[in-house]
């Protein structure tokens, strides 16, 4: 008789504490893992697709009469896919982890810097600059919503400063913060490019001399309050029949005072 060398190892019947009773009646509205990082690809106007590296934050709703929820599964969802998240991807990781978790509710949170290619505004050197991007999905049963965060740094120039000062004024970087739910379509480059076209100017990586002189000259001559910059953003996501929903913000980390500008506008298209 021949010997195994080898033999299976025998897995021991292990209590699965987790997923006993609770007797204390109180529903958890979020429960989950936060702050792992995970490669993904994401498609790029340009270039097709861009490698990146996200941050996710994955929870679920846990029901009254349940003691936790099973960690790990989190994890094994995101290593099962093989790096490649889109909006399609993501709303079907969206579902499969609420079922794998025996979940009503879920939501997973996915924010990574994504890169562009610029070309300075006279000398056309290239440099890339990065953007904060945050996909987020939501679950509720048969309800899912998806929606689309872009940070994009600009600069903003003050029209008071302007107009009161003997020469020159007062400048800013700002971030508009731009969140979008779409029926359609829409790439990250588009909300990128709406908000630096309503700026005072947009931002670069590299600049010549001759494009800090266009830069500084722009931003002269395209003096924006925090309330313009807002109005401006929302009303070319008001004509664009793809959006569905928008939240815009803008902070201005002022120049000549110790704290920020800030203004927001939301809209529900739908009602």
């Amino acid at each position: 008789m021949t010997m195994n060398p080898h033999p299976s190892p025998v897995v021991p019947i292990i209590a699965d504490v987790q997923g006993g009773p609770d007797s204390r009646n109180i529903a958890i509205d979020k429960v989950g893992i936060k702050s792992i990082r995970h490669p993904v690809r994401v498609r790029d106007r340009s270039a097709g697709e861009q490698h990146t590296i996200a941050m996710f934050n994955m929870y679920v709703e846990l029901p009254h009469d349940f003691k936790g929820t099973h960690m790990s599964r989190f994890v094994e969802i995101l290593n099962q896919r093989e790096g490649e998240i889109s909006v399609q991807s993501f709303r079907s990781m969206i579902r499969e982890m609420t079922e794998r978790l025996e979940a009503q509710k879920g939501q997973i949170e996915m924010r990574f810097p994504y890169f562009v290619n610029k070309k300075a505004p006279v000398t056309s050197v290239e440099s890339v600059i990065d953007y904060e991007v945050t996909l987020t999905g939501e679950i509720d049963g048969d309800l899912q919503k998806m929606a689309t965060t872009v940070v994009v740094p600009v600069t903003s120039l003050c029209p008071c400063s302007k107009q009161i000062s003997d020469y020159g004024a007062h400048n800013q970087r700002s971030h508009v913060t731009v969140t979008v739910r779409t029926n359609a379509f829409v790439w990250i480059e588009e909300l990128i490019e709406v908000v630096e076209q309503e700026a005072s100017c947009e931002l670069f990586g590299l600049l010549k001399r001759p494009d800090e002189k266009y830069v500084t000259e722009r931003a002269y001559d395209n003096p924006k309050f925090v309330e313009d910059m807002v109005r401006d953003v929302a009303a070319r996501l008001n004509d664009d029949d793809r959006i569905e929903f928008y939240t815009v913000e803008s902070e201005n980390f002022e120049s000549i005072h110790n704290h920020s500008a800030y203004a927001q506008i939301t809209r529900d298209k739908n009602g």
